[in-house]
C-alpha cells in the first residue's frame, strides 16, 4: 500500500512513509471489512462516518510538517487510525470527535493498541481545545463550509491548519492555512471528498 498508493503518488516524507508503514489499518475497521484494510480507499465505520482514503491521510499528515516534539489537535477522530498515524510522528495528539459513541470506541482501541500519546476528546470540534492550545498543527477530517476561526487563534507561530473547505458538501479543497505573525497564507492540495463537519460552527446557516 505504502509503495503503490503512497510514494508512487508523491508523499515523500520519510516519517510519514514510515508511520503509514507501521500503523495496523485493519485494527480501526469493523471485522467484515478487514480484508479491504490495504485498498487505497474510504471505508464505512459506525455512526454514518468513514476511515480515510490512506494515500489522504498521508496526504494530510505531510502537509502538517510534523516533528516529534511537535503538539497535534485532529478534528474528527473517527475509528482513531489518523491519530495513530500522527501519533508515530508527532509528540503529542489531542483528538476531538463529536460523535460520543465514535470517542469512547477510539479512544479504547487506541489505549488497547498502545498509543500513550493520543488523547481523545468528546466534543464541538470547531471549536477546537483550547486546553491545550496552542498547537504546532491542527488536522481537520470533515468538510467544512468555512474555516473555523477558533482553530485558527489555536495555532503556534507559524503553526499550520490542514481542512477541507468547500460550499458543497459532496466536494472540497483540501487547504494548508499557515500562521504566519498576524497574517494567514493558504496552499491548495487539491480537490478531497469528506463527511460535513456538522457542529456548533459549521453547515447549520448554509442548510
Amino acid at each position: 500500500m505504502v509503495e503503490e498508493s503512497i510514494e508512487s503518488r508523491g508523499i515523500s516524507d520519510r516519517s510519514v512513509l514510515e508511520a503509514m508503514a507501521e500503523v495496523p489499518r485493519e485494527k480501526f475497521l469493523p471485522a467484515h471489512l478487514c480484508e479491504f484494510a490495504y485498498d487505497d480507499k474510504p471505508l464505512p465505520i459506525e455512526a454514518g462516518q468513514t476511515i480515510s482514503q490512506p494515500y489522504v491521510v498521508a496526504l494530510m499528515a505531510a502537509a502538517a510538517e510534523l516533528r516529534p516534539e511537535g503538539r497535534v489537535l485532529e478534528v474528527g477522530t473517527g475509528s482513531g487510525y489518523g491519530a495513530a498515524v500522527l501519533s508515530r510522528i508527532a509528540g503529542e495528539v489531542w483528538s476531538i470527535e463529536r460523535h460520543e459513541v465514535l470517542a469512547a470506541s477510539a479512544g479504547q482501541r487506541l489505549k488497547e493498541l498502545g498509543y500513550s500519546n493520543v488523547h481523545v476528546i468528546h466534543g464541538d470540534g470547531t471549536q477546537g481545545w483550547p486546553d491545550e492550545a496552542p498547537y504546532d498543527a491542527i488536522v481537520v477530517t470533515a468538510g467544512a463550509p468555512t474555516v473555523p476561526e477558533a482553530l485558527v487563534n489555536q495555532l503556534t507561530p507559524d503553526g499550520r491548519l490542514i481542512i477541507p473547505v468547500g460550499r458543497k458538501r459532496k466536494v472540497q479543497h483540501l487547504l494548508r492555512i499557515r500562521l504566519v505573525g498576524r497574517e494567514t497564507t493558504v496552499d491548495d492540495l487539491g480537490a478531497v471528498r469528506f463527511v460535513p463537519l456538522i457542529a456548533d460552527q459549521s453547515w447549520a446557516e448554509f442548510d
